[in-house]
């Protein structure tokens, strides 16, 4: 899709820059005076280029606008329009010269319609599209952008979710996202250092990906000086969830009325359900806390301790669920490792013993 907006906007710069150089808009008195052969027709592509610079400069800056925003500033532009015309009878009835009218309704009409445009898009937040239609409502806006966070990018998972399809729209990194990356990975703090690396490289590999719509937002809060603070503010402006895996940003954009994606919640949901009674096969790590428990991990990281497990550390085992205990860090699994039958039976049939051998100790003395 990115491949395709570039393309179109290079076929339209070179028709623009083609149809300057054709037509010659500029006069040819232009080039003889500078004593440049074929002067005007250099200058009119010149100008076509410019041109399309702007044009395409402009589309970039209003796609990010909201549909509000647009509305708004439709209206108020018009409205400007219309109230400089209004204006203008009265400047044609004046006893003045022409060229003087003409200028006047001209710098009129630009004056009330940018006037218009920019108070319109300011107010455009106040229009509520609902109350306009169903085909006008922004609902599924919310949707279309996803803001990264420093933190979910570092972690690097992410790249997996984006790659397998389920982190949908267009994928929206600010740019005050990238200069909190650069700094980290400017750190003179080797582990810092590591992890801005890594965040880079994630957002390379996020970006060469054909699949995806990755923006970069170069706007700024200038007002604002924490990076929490600023992706909060951008979420309510594009109306977008942002992605993290930061707790605390969690919490907070949550009470500010902020949707949040969390990449943890997102991979506890994901770990495999176990149920008591189940039997499973793990690797028996190291040692637990309590006496001849042993303790596993599985693909996911989640923690399984076994009882029985001790003298096994280093080898498989089949284990049989027990219990499962659900944490604020996750999920914890227990269960214990069924003893062979013939130690079971020899350990039994030696406590059977112990007391008859004790017995005729006892009678021989």
């Amino acid at each position: 899709m990115q491949a395709d907006i570039i393309l179109i906007r290079a076929v339209f710069t070179v028709i623009l820059v083609v149809a300057g150089y054709l037509i010659e808009p500029i006069p040819t008195w232009v080039g003889k005076e500078l004593g440049i052969p074929a002067g005007s027709r250099i200058f009119s592509a010149i100008a076509g280029l410019g041109i399309a610079c702007g044009i395409v400069f402009f589309e970039l800056r209003i796609r990010r606008a909201s549909l509000k925003t647009l509305i708004g500033a439709a209206i108020g532009s018009i409205l400007g329009i219309i109230g400089s015309t209004m204006m203008g009878f009265l400047i044609t009835a004046q006893p003045w010269d022409q060229p003087i009218k003409s200028f006047l309704t001209l710098t009129l009409t630009l004056f009330m319609a940018y006037v218009g445009l920019l108070v319109g898009a300011a107010k455009g937040d106040y229009i509520d599209l609902a109350a306009l239609g169903g085909f006008l409502s922004d609902r599924g806006a919310k949707q279309s952008f996803k803001i990264l966070d420093t933190s979910v990018i570092i972690d690097g998972r992410v790249a997996d979710i984006a790659e397998a399809g389920f982190l949908g729209g267009v994928i929206m990194i600010p740019q005050f996202v990238l200069r909190e990356l650069q700094q980290i990975a400017d750190s003179s703090d080797s582990a810092k250092r590591n992890r801005g690396r890594r965040g880079l490289d994630i957002l390379q590999r996020i970006q060469k990906n054909s699949n995806l719509d990755v923006q970069i937002y170069e706007a700024d809060f200038p007002n604002v000086k924490e990076v929490d603070l600023k992706l909060i503010e951008l979420g309510k402006q594009l109306n977008a969830p942002i992605v993290t895996n930061d707790f605390n940003l969690n919490k907070v954009a949550h009470l500010r009325g902020v949707e949040v994606l969390n990449i943890n919640e997102l991979a506890n949901a994901l770990k495999p359900v176990v149920l008591p009674g189940e039997i499973m096969k793990v690797f028996i790590l190291k040692e637990g806390k309590e006496y001849n428990q042993g303790v596993a991990y599985l693909d996911d990281g989640t923690m399984v301790v076994v009882d029985n497990a001790r003298k096994l550390i280093g080898k498989n085992v089949d284990m049989i669920v027990t219990s499962v205990l659900q944490t604020t860090a996750g999920k914890m699994i227990f269960g214990r490792v069924e003893e062979p039958v013939n130690q079971r039976d020899m350990r039994d049939h030696q406590s059977r013993q112990t007391p008859l051998s004790a017995q005729s100790s006892v009678i021989d003395s």
